[in-house]
């Protein structure tokens, strides 16, 4: 009297769902933290008088590297310190 009705895979219903993160990974995912390694290595090696410019912009020159902060001079008698994370990348490195 009942049919039989056919029950899908579990494993074959969960494929999308997968694929769906493998692509979020590969596409989105594994670059960010490639991106975030790098900074990490950018901001290790910084020294006193590599010329720098901060995320917002600042532009100056290390003057003083300490744990999780650093000491910028961005002209004559003025010196700023910020965090190491604020570092957007190197222009030179002396």
């Amino acid at each position: 009297m009942n049919p039989q009705v056919a029950q899908p895979n579990a494993i074959a219903s969960l494929m999308p769902i997968i694929f769906i993160f493998g692509i979020f990974y590969f596409l989105l995912i594994r670059p960010q933290q490639k991106k975030q390694k790098e900074h990490q290595k950018m901001v290790s090696e910084l020294k006193k008088n590599d010329e720098v410019v901060t995320s917002g912009g600042m532009h100056g020159t290390v003057v003083n590297v300490k744990d999780t902060t650093l000491t910028l001079k961005v002209d004559e008698n003025v010196k700023v310190e910020i965090n190491k994370s604020a570092i957007a990348y190197v222009k030179k490195s002396r």
